[in-house]
């Protein structure tokens, strides 16, 4: 239920009523005003409900939508009509953003709209691929399946994006932790070194040790002008890489540094199979297909060979030839294409590629967890062994020079 805020006009008295009101939708709090024996004169969504739709659209997670399709799917498929689906729906969603959204695609559809329209109003919500999908599911009448196919793609998807960012966490949270032991030392224990070697006075200090003093002192010197370089920097490469070169070479880098290039490779291909299987069993055709599944892959060459593949199969090519040879697929992809279009069997090749290639995904992480986790240990010890070095070696530089004095 949403809350409105309404102005409505009193017949008897004239007066004019403010007031707050609890609803599904619009044309809903219309009517239960006038149960109240007033005039609606002007109806708006309160500021709460204005906040959680604009301001947190982002924060809908994909297990919500994801839930939000099954649900609608399941109350569909028992048979009861869209509107009756919808609310039902809406009184069992969590998310306060999701209902918010729920709620006015129900006031759409009652003002005439289509639910694929009606939904299209939130692209950051609900995407090309599942507006398309739920057009295609009204115009056959296949809705209930159509939802069922969007639900198992999001949490494919969705699985696949986990288990990449679950690959990237732990070099990640190692270099944190590395780079905050480096940092204390640097400003807590180096300088303590250099206090000590000043007291005793005409002794060289270790090149190793020299280095790491002039990085400490520059640190907690400078710190402040690091810090604004290092926010600076991020701004830039944040907007950066918004825009379309930025784009560009980011991509580029994830389909060919080693070694992630063949894992973010496969889940590019992983993806453009799933999309396509679940967009080609809801009726949808090969080019506007290939269309959204160029969106769907999310990598700018990925996209740009697509969109290329799309031209040729409009001259008259078939999809597995136009695919061929492209370096930015792998060769399973237009070999499959192939045998799908010659046996009429499109669905079920991209779907059994899909499958592959997910199952390959799993392999390549494991693969990257084996060799990243010797790498990083290694490059710790180094950084442990430098540290230890510059500060050892002056304490045992110190000890050697009053041995032989003594």
């Amino acid at each position: 239920m949403l809350t409105y805020n309404f102005v409505a006009r009193d017949p008897a008295s004239g007066k004019r009523v403010k007031s707050t009101v609890q609803a599904d939708s619009e044309q809903s709090a219309a009517k239960l005003i006038r149960t109240e024996g007033l005039v609606p004169v002007d109806i708006t969504i309160s500021k709460e409900g204005t906040f959680s739709l604009l301001g947190k659209l982002n924060r809908i997670k994909s297990k919500d939508r994801v839930l939000f399709s099954r649900q609608l799917a399941t109350l569909l498929n028992a048979g009861l009509p869209l509107i009756q689906s919808l609310r039902n729906v809406n009184n069992q969603t969590e998310s306060k953003p999701l209902k918010v959204i729920i709620g006015h695609i129900i006031a759409d559809i009652e003002a005439g709209s289509t639910l694929a329209k009606a939904m299209g109003k939130y692209p950051r919500v609900f995407n090309q691929v599942y507006i398309s999908l739920i057009a295609a599911g009204e115009t056959s009448g296949t809705l209930d399946k159509a939802l069922e196919r969007l639900a198992d793609q999001q949490e494919k998807d969705a699985d696949i994006i986990s288990k990449v960012r679950g690959a990237m966490i732990y070099p990640v949270i190692v270099l944190l932790v590395m780079m905050a032991v480096v940092g204390f030392m640097l400003i807590k224990v180096i300088p303590q070194v250099k206090t000590l070697y000043s007291e005793t006075g005409g002794l060289t200090l270790p090149l190793i040790t020299q280095i790491l003093l002039n990085i400490s002192g520059l640190l907690i010197s400078w710190w402040w002008v690091m810090l604004i370089v290092v926010i600076i920097i991020a701004v830039f490469m944040s907007r950066w890489a918004r825009t379309l070169g930025g784009k560009s070479v980011i991509d580029a880098v994830k389909m060919k540094a080693w070694p992630i290039g063949p894992l973010f490779m496969k889940m590019y291909m992983a993806r453009f199979c799933r999309t396509g299987t679940t967009l080609v069993a809801s009726g949808v055709s090969l080019i506007p297909m290939l269309n959204i599944t160029a969106q769907a892959v999310d990598n700018v060459h990925v996209e740009n060979s697509i969109t290329k593949a799309i031209e040729k199969v409009k001259a008259g090519k078939s999809l597995g030839q136009s695919l061929e040879n492209d370096p930015n697929f792998l060769e399973l992809v237009p070999n499959m294409l192939k045998i799908g279009e010659q046996s009429g069997s499109m669905e079920q090749m991209l779907g059994k590629a899909a499958d592959y290639y997910e199952k390959e995904l799993d392999n390549e992480i494991k693969a990257i967890q084996t060799i990243i986790e010797p790498v990083m240990m290694i490059l710790m010890g180094i950084v442990a062994f430098a540290i230890v070095a510059a500060v050892l070696l002056p304490i045992y530089n110190l000890a050697s020079n009053v041995n032989s004095v003594v």
